[in-house]
């Protein structure tokens, strides 16, 4: 074994072991520093790949973007030290059988998905080649892409707002 591959399985455990704690803590805070753990292994796995530019996405929309307005929005609630509520059996039924139908879609699409193995292929992985296929609407493009990322953060300040506001009413 390389030590190639041995970095990659260093980032993947890494990546899922913040992941199962992540999801499985009851601490609310501490979860989100698991996903933030999460995020920025995810980001080194590019780095692996030799796609920096991703990478730098990933750290600045995901980890720098999304992690921080939980993390704000927890706070401002003011229940960053309490444990979440229990979940319940019917919850966790409901929650086992979107993951196998997740995983089971996720499949499929793979399988269906040609591959091809074309080691010869050049990478073009310029800021202006990837600044130009961003802004392209054309089949290489990344225009949707691009505008979900902000629909994304937008739903996340949302999010934030409502957490926020929710605490403040039940105080009253």
């Amino acid at each position: 074994m390389s030590a190639y591959e041995i970095i990659f399985y260093l980032l993947a455990a890494f990546i899922l072991g913040n992941g199962i704690l992540a999801m499985t803590t009851t601490k609310i805070f501490r979860a989100a520093i698991f996903l933030l753990f999460t995020l920025i292994g995810v980001a080194g796995l590019y780095f692996w790949m030799q796609i920096e530019f991703v990478a730098a996405v990933q750290i600045i929309v995901y980890v720098g973007g999304i992690v921080v307005l939980i993390i704000f929005s927890i706070f401002l609630t003011q229940q960053s030290g309490l444990e979440m509520p229990k979940a319940t059996l019917q919850r966790k039924i409901f929650s086992g059988i979107a993951a196998i139908c997740g995983a089971g879609l996720t499949g499929l699409l793979i399988s269906q998905y040609g591959f091809t193995n074309n080691p010869d292929a050049v990478l073009d992985d310029s800021v202006q080649n990837i600044g130009t296929q961003m802004l392209d609407y054309e089949d290489v493009g990344f225009a949707l892409p691009f505008e979900v990322i902000s629909i994304l953060l937008l739903a996340a300040m949302i999010g934030a707002i409502v957490i926020a506001m929710k605490s403040k009413v039940e105080e009253s």
